[in-house]
């Protein structure tokens, strides 16, 4: 089964029995907390203490964030594991899932430093409080990180102290590492340094959102710092930053997985026993066509994680196509998410307002995901920078298997300097797409082919009508994510044995999706006449097949109607 469904998780195929157990523990404490008492401490805004003690006792983040070397003599750090545990928290709400996701920002820039005696200190202070933070983002900066009012100040004795502020950093009420990105006074020396938030010189002003989550302001106050303390300094701050996001930001498209899948099972059960007109909801037509539609975006939001999780594993100084696939992850799945969540809403209608399911509280965390480790923009003025080699200069690399394994990802950690993104390569994608001949497929390689002219044609006027309008940067990269996105989906289904009748209906609404851009495109004031008559190219038809569509529905999608109910009552007592 491609969907997590908790009652069914026990039967999936682990690494190790220690993966085995934190995934069906994490699982097993939620259900016993209840779907009553999550949504009690959701509207309660109620800090997630309970689960914080429980990763504590569980030494999950322990197992989780630690890469080889550190802790256990058999630890390792695997996306695949990170993966899987993100998809989990974010299926049990969105405030367990930031707790988890902060923290592995916070703790990265650790591993990622110089510091190795810190590297060891963190370990041991992992124990002690599991939860970590990472103090980038400031209030009067947002997202300019290349200013920065934080600084450390040098004093007499060769040591430090610490002053200024920062702003939207999740877990900072508690974290017993946070890590703290600055520059030293006097120097345009960017720095990464650790703090403790029960520390006498740390301030914790408030938390900025009204939520379960704590996203904390805080400041420091001559907060003294030695070199023990300093993790990177120069570029290698720099850099280290940018790669712990690089890391970190590959949660966010998993977590949306987990919160949409969870509402698609509500969503599924509600409409299954609802009588409308003498009719079950489940039979009307536009509701058959909003579910069969959910079910195929959220089946290739999971396929592309899950093979884009591959691809985080095998990468290495010559292999570095991750940081094409990553930003898609955390871009286009979230977005999707969002997509998908509108289309069950409009099945369900007024139930989703109502407090005592869990969909109530996914409207409203799911939006967020999408603006978290920088937006849309961000994300795609990196991702239009690689159009030139995916599709036209292609590299040779060996095959990727499914490596869902023991091996610890040795390169994230290593990933060293930021510089020559423009130029990574790719495997050519014409030939995963040659694999499959389906219908569907078939109308989107005719897409691919009319994109292909619209670059062509384009010349270098393409990059200047980019630079000087980020709509049509939007525009062009949308396209471009489609093309790479469908690639991976393709590679994912034959790995993870989907049907073809499956996969034919996913290309469906790619191919839908694909003209509303080419349409969108094509309306632009600053299209040439050879690129509107191009991106007329690019609008197309997906093949109608209504025996199919009524299979797949009913085998796949109404076959998943009650499968799976949250508990509703609490089976244990939490106390905070």
């Amino acid at each position: 089964m491609l969907l997590f469904n908790p009652k069914k998780y026990q039967d999936r195929n682990y690494p190790d029995e220690r993966s085995r157990q934190i995934m069906l523990k994490t699982i097993e404490w939620f259900e016993n907390k209840g779907l009553k008492k999550l949504n009690e401490d959701y509207h309660a805004r109620e800090f997630t203490y309970d689960f914080a003690r429980f990763i504590k006792e569980e030494k999950i983040f322990e197992t989780l964030f630690l890469p080889k070397g550190y802790g256990d003599k058999d630890q390792y750090y695997s996306t695949y594991r990170m993966f899987e545990f993100s998809e989990i928290c974010g299926f049990y709400g969105m405030a367990y899932w930031y707790m988890y996701h902060v923290s592995t920002l916070g703790l990265d820039p650790v591993f990622l430093g110089d510091n190795e005696g810190f590297k060891h200190k963190a370990v041991e202070k992992l124990k002690e409080n599991p939860l970590c933070a990472f103090g980038l983002s400031e209030k009067d900066h947002g997202a300019d990180i290349y200013s920065s009012s934080m600084k450390l100040y040098p004093c007499e004795d060769g040591t430090y102290v610490a002053r200024g502020s920062k702003y939207y950093i999740g877990n900072g009420n508690e974290a017993g590492i946070i890590t703290v990105f600055g520059k030293i006074d006097g120097s345009e020396d960017y720095v990464f340094f650790v703090v403790d938030s029960k520390h006498e010189k740390y301030e914790c002003i408030q938390n900025v959102i009204d939520a379960q989550n704590y996203v904390a302001e805080f400041a420091l106050h001559d907060y003294p710092i030695t070199d023990d303390l300093i993790l990177s300094r120069g570029s290698k701050a720099w850099d280290d930053m940018l790669n712990t996001i690089n890391i970190c930001k590959f949660n966010i498209g998993s977590g949306a997985i987990g919160i949409v899948t969870h509402s698609l099972y509500e969503s599924l059960n509600h409409a299954a026993h609802r009588n409308l007109y003498g009719k079950k909801v489940t039979e009307f037509a536009h509701v058959k066509r909003l579910f069969l539609d959910s079910y195929c975006r959220l089946s290739a939001m999971k396929l592309f994680g899950l093979r884009a999780t591959d691809y985080m594993r095998c990468a290495s100084k010559d292999d570095k196509r991750y940081l094409l696939f990553n930003p898609i992850m955390k871009m286009k799945v979230a977005i999707q998410g969002e997509v998908v969540h509108e289309m069950l809403w409009d099945i369900i209608a007024a139930k989703g307002f109502e407090k005592d399911n869990y969909f109530n509280q996914a409207v409203v965390d799911l939006r967020g995901f999408p603006k978290l480790e920088g937006t849309r923009h961000v994300n795609m003025a990196l991702i239009v920078k690689l159009i030139p080699n995916y599709m036209f200069n292609p590299g040779e690399f060996s095959e990727i298997p499914k490596m869902n394994g023991p091996e610890n990802d040795d390169y994230l950690f290593n990933q060293g300097p930021t510089r020559g993104y423009a130029k990574i390569q790719f495997h050519d994608f014409r030939k995963t797409y040659a694999t499959k001949d389906l219908p569907n497929i078939e109308i989107f390689k005719e897409q691919i082919k009319a994109y292909e002219e619209f670059l062509m044609a384009s010349g270098m006027e393409l990059k200047d009508q980019m630079m000087n309008a980020f709509d049509f940067l939007l525009c062009v990269g949308e396209i471009f994510t489609l093309v790479a996105y469908g690639q991976l989906i393709i590679e994912s289904a034959a790995i993870e044995n989907i049907e073809d009748d499956v996969l034919d209906l996913i290309f469906d609404f790619m191919i839908r999706d694909f003209s509303q851009y080419g349409l969108e495109l094509y309306g632009k004031s600053m299209s040439t006449k050879v690129q509107q008559d191009a991106c007329l190219k690019m609008i197309k038809r997906p093949v109608v097949d209504d025996e199919k569509f009524e299979k797949i529905l009913n085998e796949q999608v109404y076959s998943m109607i009650d499968t799976y109910e949250m508990n509703p009552y609490s089976r244990c007592e939490n106390k905070k």
